[in-house]
């Protein structure tokens, strides 16, 4: 198996699956270049819907570069509510077409006729009884074009070693993609693990003061200054160090500068500071770190993807508009009695073999995939009931399927582009399926 590069690794993703070069080339030339669309699965009713009983619009957004939290808040002021009015069912990439829902909570359609958005065409669909929630869809469809490939023919040949690595359709490991832990900055795991240790001055630190080569100069010379800051305890020279395009980490400061930052309780404060889907974000992010170790783990080991071994935990699967959904609410321990029939039902698309995100609910596998499970968190110094957190922070966890599989089709016919069409199920990242095929080091892109 071949390396992945250095920020692969700092997010636990420790390998590719394919051996062949890749084809290169540039990712996003232009936001038109990654196109997403939701497959979407809410039902609304009609727009003339009782709002007493309806309370929440439903409406679809093609947006062109823009982050899914920066248009909610950008709506949000434009309609004159509260950001938190604001719900959507996935977070996109920011460099891209994108296309999803949004539910906004007490707002009638008049309300958006005079509401115009740079670059954000907004479609009113409907009424609903509640708002979006995270994962109200059920996979996401992806257009995307490569630019100056350099090995283009190479697409194939990588192609047919994801089908023998996984069986057909192809298959990757289901790794959490570098957007989960920050594109430039991937420290939001860093983060999280603190607030699970309960190391609250160490998260807040680690998200304010902590620079990262990858992210501009200016960034990092503010950051810096925020660390001095932070040794000295400081709290109103950590604000000033932190220019305004840096929100949520201004947000933080400024909480501890009312605070006054001297007992772990205002440090807590300070994070909670932020909207509570980064609150959220940044425990899921410690949860995606764990899961991707313990999936380059698993890959070192030799053990199989697409099938189970004795101590497995599988999960069922249902089929919802086209794409395959892995249910982590049907699972089935997979004893050595069960392998082969377990190994059918995961040859006919029928079931998965899972990794746990690990939470106060957490109940580890057995034989070696629970040894593998073991050893990483044990290296992590994390255990399910360090969950039990307060608000947003607490999760009971899940878990997930270790094989994300997709009929992805290849279009060469445009001589400047390598063409990629494929569908994926909701929480699964198209990025993850490309850097397969392009083997580029993310840090240099």
């Amino acid at each position: 198996m071949r390396e992945a590069y250095p920020v692969e690794r700092a997010v636990g993703i420790e390998h590719f699956v394919s051996d062949s070069d890749g084809i290169g080339g540039r990712l996003r030339a232009s936001p038109e270049d990654f196109r997403v669309r939701e497959v979407e699965r809410f039902d609304t009713e009609p727009a003339d819907a009782d709002p007493a009983a309806y309370p929440h619009l439903v409406v679809r957004a093609t947006l062109r570069e823009w982050d899914t939290n920066d248009f909610a808040k950008r709506l949000s002021d434009a309609l004159g509510i509260s950001r938190e009015r604001v719900s959507w069912a996935g977070t996109k990439d920011k460099y891209a077409v994108t296309t999803q829902l949004f539910t906004l909570r007490k707002v009638d359609p008049s309300d958006l006729a005079e509401v115009s958005v740079y670059d954000a065409d907004v479609e009113v669909l409907g009424r609903a009884g509640r708002g979006l929630e995270f994962g109200d869809l059920a996979g996401n469809e992806f257009e995307i074009a490569v630019r100056d490939a350099e090995n283009p023919g190479n697409a194939e040949r990588v192609r047919d070693e994801l089908v023998e690595w996984s069986g057909s359709p192809l298959g990757v490991p289901n790794f959490f993609g570098q957007q989960r832990f920050g594109s430039r900055r991937p420290v939001t795991h860093d983060v999280g693990l603190h607030v699970v240790r309960g190391e609250w001055e160490e998260a807040v630190r680690a998200y304010v003061a902590n620079p990262y080569e990858t992210e501009p100069e200016g960034s990092q010379r503010a950051r810096r200054e925020a660390a001095d800051a932070f040794e000295e305890r400081d709290w109103q020279a950590a604000l000033d160090a932190v220019p305004p395009r840096l929100g949520f980490e201004r947000a933080m400061a400024n909480q501890l500068v009312e605070s006054g930052g001297d007992r772990p309780e205002d440090f807590r404060a300070a994070l909670e500071a932020v909207p509570s889907n980064l609150q959220r974000l940044f425990v899921n992010a410690a949860q995606s770190y764990a899961f991707n170790r313990i999936l380059s783990e698993r890959l070192e080991r030799g053990l199989p993807f697409d099938r189970p071994v004795a101590g497995d935990v599988a999960c069922f699967a249902e089929e919802v508009d086209g794409v395959t959904l892995p249910d982590p609410d049907r699972e089935q321990r997979v004893t050595e009695r069960r392998v082969e029939t377990v190994t059918r039902h995961c040859e006919r698309g029928r079931a998965f073999v899972t990794a746990p995100l690990v939470g106060t609910e957490t109940e580890l596998a057995d034989g070696e995939p629970g040894e593998i499970e073991r050893e990483v968190l044990d290296e992590l110094d994390l255990e399910p009931g360090d969950f039990d957190l307060p608000g947003e922070f607490h999760s009971t966890g899940t878990r997930r399927a270790i094989l994300v599989r997709t009929d992805l089709e290849i279009d060469r016919e445009d001589e400047e582009a390598v063409g990629f069409d494929f569908t994926l199920p909701k929480g699964s990242y198209a990025t993850v399926v490309l850097r397969e095929f392009m083997k580029n080091d993310p840090a240099e892109e």
